[in-house]
């Protein structure tokens, strides 16, 4: 039986593939600032879940409106991106993450408030960081050309990090009792470690 427009949702605003039928890109859901509408959250998120996405990736560093992906049996992932973040160690955690999950079959939508400088900078970074696209300026071309606009300076600083950054997540001691970080975690893991269960 076919679903009604309600049941099928809206697709969110923005929305653009970087790895096609992988890897998507749109911004916040219901919209962002005092354009922000419960409804079209609702809606936007019904889409996302209809359209097989294995998780929703909230960039934004503040958790708020997380509790919506749960209200509507949406599995979601809280990977704050803010721009104080120390590049060298988030982009190998937030890649490595994405990398795997993507691995694994998943299909991932990502989203900051709006599509920027800083989502378009880690997208392009991604596709240079995992050598899709092994020249960092090439990267940048490709991401402008999928978002319709040019990255500023802060996206190319983005991209231009994710050149170097290491391919394996850097371990930082966790402080603890006995100063091993054996638990296995750092307290730089809440880039990537935020999860719904």
């Amino acid at each position: 039986m076919a679903k009604g427009k309600w049941a099928q949702g809206i697709k969110p605003r923005a929305f653009q593939w970087v790895i096609q039928d992988q890897l998507a890109v749109c911004e916040r859901p219901g919209g962002y600032g005092t354009n922000h509408r419960k409804v079209r959250r609702q809606e936007e998120i019904i889409w996302i879940r209809e359209n097989g996405f294995a998780f929703v990736v909230s960039l934004i560093p503040s958790d708020h409106n997380l509790h919506a992906y749960d209200e509507f049996a949406m599995p979601w992932k809280h990977w704050p991106f803010s721009p104080g973040l120390d590049l060298d160690l988030a982009l190998p955690q937030i890649y490595t993450e994405l990398q795997t999950l993507l691995a694994g079959r998943k299909k991932l939508l990502l989203h900051m408030e709006e599509i920027g400088d800083r989502l378009m900078g880690l997208m392009a970074g991604y596709l240079r960081w995992t050598e899709m696209v092994p020249v960092t300026h090439e990267a940048i071309v490709v991401a402008e050309r999928l978002f319709g606009r040019q990255i500023g300076p802060e996206g190319r600083a983005i991209a231009d990090a994710a050149a170097t950054a290491p391919k394996t997540v850097p371990v930082r001691p966790r402080p603890s009792d006995d100063g091993t970080g054996a638990d296995g975690g750092s307290s730089g893991d809440a880039a990537v470690a935020g999860q719904a269960s």
